[in-house]
């Protein structure tokens, strides 16, 4: 479901712009480039409104917490539920408007400790399965991101998608450290932190699926020339 216009967008952001996170360069070192110099550094794709952000964030003060949104509008909710004071002072959180073709643009190979990829876009239609965000050329690069075993995790509601998502980490040579296909009733869910989109699925019945992989050490699979070129991208 596409967002509504947000009105006065970009004054909007520029109020919050203290959350908001640009860079020419790739980063050596993102925490640092935060002011979380030594910490851990977190990635999220796909922010939405911006709450498992704000609460990931709050939850960990000591590791820098970068979440990227594709979409502009949804972005302007991210930065100014970061600001409202509900989660405190996020001083180690920031949000970048661009797409995952231009992660290794932005983070550099082994700079990320841990991934999150919540209720992506399951691209459903015949012939779009390369634009999932769990399809082989996305997972070769998130291994490369990270660092020797760090962690991928992934939610979704949409059963299709998760069947595929295992089909792609197999087809990897990846192993699975957690999985399950509801995870609200599993060991897992102790301290799992819900999005909007799984607060209200849940509410409605929806069982959430998830998963997990460590990156084994030493592996990093040849990333797709796609995302060796960057897009310009204005969100």
């Amino acid at each position: 479901m596409r967002m509504r216009k947000k009105k006065h967008s970009e004054e909007r952001l520029a109020a919050c712009g203290e959350y908001l996170f640009k860079t020419e360069e790739r980063l050596d070192d993102p925490a640092a480039a935060i002011g979380m110099q030594g910490g851990k550094v977190f990635l999220e794709i796909g922010a939405g409104k911006g709450g498992f952000a704000c609460a990931m964030a709050e939850r960990h003060p000591e590791a820098a917490y970068f979440a990227m949104e594709r979409v502009t509008d949804c972005v302007v909710l991210c930065v100014e539920k970061a600001k409202s004071g509900e989660f405190g002072e996020l001083k180690n959180l920031r949000f970048l408007i661009d797409t995952a073709d231009n992660l290794m643009h932005i983070f550099n190979p082994g700079s990320v400790d841990a991934i999150f990829l919540n209720f992506s876009d399951p691209w459903s239609k015949k012939g779009y399965a390369k634009r999932r965000l769990t399809h082989r050329r996305y997972l070769a690069m998130y291994m490369n991101l990270l660092r020797d075993g760090g962690t991928l995790r992934f939610k979704t509601d949409n059963v299709g998608l998760f069947d595929f998502s295992l089909e792609e980490i197999e087809a990897m040579g990846l192993t699975l450290s957690a999985m399950t296909r509801d995870l609200h009733a599993s060991e897992w869910n102790e301290g799992n932190i819900m999005t909007e989109y799984e607060r209200s699925f849940s509410q409605q019945g929806m069982k959430i699926n998830m998963l997990e992989i460590k990156k084994p050490a030493g592996f990093n699979p040849e990333i797709s020339t796609e995302f060796l070129t960057k897009n310009e991208y204005r969100g």
